[in-house]
């Protein structure tokens, strides 16, 4: 690699985006997109022995590497599939085969067109957008622009509202929530989207819901308005399959901890786990993990305890038993992080052994600092290993991070807990007020806030003056 682009290389934005590198004559050999261009670029120049022998072709060819931020990963699988079509970078071509590629298909000339996907363009008279170099993420994609651009996904129409109306998924023809002519132009919006024309349809879209506004058509402007909000909430949607980058080389702290810890293969799973609470009291634990190296927001759970007191332990043991019952349908981790020493690995290492599932733990002392160090403890048959890694070490970054996340996320999830206990004990425990008459208080005035802001004339029109002079002097 030349000085110039290891220069280039710190400077990788934390964003999403499509990259583009080049050989020495700057020709562009190879499109890609990433959800964090940094990580994902960085990946090429880093240890090459278990490339493949194309992608190490690739590797030696790049001279010089350009980039385009863009706003969610979403924009970026659909730049990345405008860019192929633009340049045919050769190594596109010889690293991606014919049935790796998705097409989205839709066919403007049927009377009520659906959104389909094949392999196989064919000559139907249809529109076809792509190839998509991977399918799930395309589907992916298309699943939540479906609360954006309303489509059906099959040829025929339901004879009446199913579910997908309910969930704001489908035009709702068959209700008259649209005409076959209003779809089609939700349709167009949804292909001129795809084509990467995002700025111009939220304009469009903003445009159309203040003239239903001024109409007086309010019932438009709210869905136009829903739309919108659900525009916004794609840039935080993540797409990208966790295999989707697994053709490039391993991540530097992957293979350290595999090579650590003994392991058969990559951790490409790994689950980090912390416990919360406040002297023995909202006992909750996280669950945070990280796909690839990279944060996986998705899979994110979190637990409220059931173990009372204040025993990080035996909370440790209850979280993992109840992750363990999940193992189907969260998916198996390659590797679990617990947040402590040997006592937290010693009450669940029974468990995880049954289950066949690696785990280490880390030893900060209740430091959860920034410059904490990091001290791994490992099991090694009926003992544990206490291994210091320097604050630099690639291991020690990566762990660092998660047990940070999973911390993190404990904490926020107690403050909520904290909070909502806090507010239900305020108006529970109120002498002479019960079950039925907290009800309606909670429905007319929305929460405790709202009761201790209302009028105490109000209150007694609902629940007598007797029982609104009790709640109005224990609220204040």
């Amino acid at each position: 690699m030349n000085q110039q682009l290891r220069d280039k290389l710190k400077t990788l934005p934390l964003s999403a985006g499509v990259y583009f590198h080049k050989s020495g004559d700057g020709e562009i050999i190879y499109v890609g997109k990433a959800a964090v261009l940094k990580n994902r670029v960085r990946q090429y120049f880093q240890s090459k022995k278990d490339m493949d022998a194309k992608t190490l072709a690739l590797v030696n060819d790049i001279a010089d590497t350009e980039w385009i931020e863009t706003e969610s990963e979403i924009d970026a699988l659909f730049l990345e599939s405008e860019m192929v079509k633009r340049y045919m970078p050769r190594y596109n071509i010889l690293l991606r085969d014919d049935k790796s590629q998705t097409f989205v298909r839709i066919n403007m000339q049927d009377e009520i067109p659906f959104v389909s996907f094949t392999r196989q363009p064919v000559d139907d008279g249809a529109d076809y957008y792509g190839p998509f170099y991977n399918g799930l993420s395309i589907k992916n994609a298309l699943r939540l622009l479906r609360k954006v651009f309303p489509h059906y996904t099959k040829p025929t129409i339901p004879i009446k509202s199913g579910l997908d109306f309910q969930l704001g998924l489908s035009p709702g023809i068959e209700v008259g929530v649209m005409t076959p002519a209003e779809y089609k132009k939700t349709l167009r919006q949804l292909i001129s989207y795809i084509k990467g024309n995002r700025k111009a349809v939220q304009k469009d879209m903003e445009k159309a819901m203040k003239t239903a506004a001024e109409q007086l058509d309010f019932e438009r402007a709210a869905r136009l308005r829903n739309q919108l909000y659900h525009l916004a909430e794609l840039q935080r949607q993540i797409v990208f399959s966790r295999e989707e980058f697994l053709d490039i080389s391993k991540d530097k702290a992957l293979l350290g901890l595999a090579e650590l810890l003994g392991l058969e293969k990559v951790p490409r799973r790994i689950e980090a786990y912390d416990v919360s609470h406040i002297s023995g009291h909202d006992n909750v634990a996280s669950m945070v993990v990280a796909t690839n190296g990279l944060a996986d927001k998705r899979e994110y759970r979190k637990f409220k305890l059931r173990s009372p007191g204040n025993d990080d332990v035996a909370h440790m043991r209850e979280t993992i038993e109840r992750r363990l019952k999940h193992l189907k349908g969260w998916g198996r981790p390659d590797l679990i992080v617990l947040d402590g020493g040997a006592g937290q690995l010693g009450a669940v290492k029974d468990l995880l052994g049954r289950a066949n599932i690696p785990f280490i733990g880390r030893n900060k002392s209740g430091d959860h600092t920034r410059n904490a160090s990091v001290t791994l403890v490992i099991p090694r048959g009926d003992s544990y290993e206490t291994k210091p890694l320097a604050s630099d070490d690639h291991i020690a970054k990566l762990v660092a991070r998660l047990d940070d996340e999973a911390h993190r996320f404990a904490i926020s999830y107690h403050q909520t807990v904290r909070g909502k206990g806090q507010t239900k004990n305020a108006i529970e425990e109120i002498p002479g007020i019960g079950p039925a008459t907290r009800k309606k208080l909670l429905r007319k005035f929305g929460s405790v806030a709202g009761v201790k802001a209302a009028d105490e004339t109000e209150i007694a029109t609902l629940i007598g003056a007797a029982k609104a002079r009790l709640v109005k002097r224990a609220l204040f």
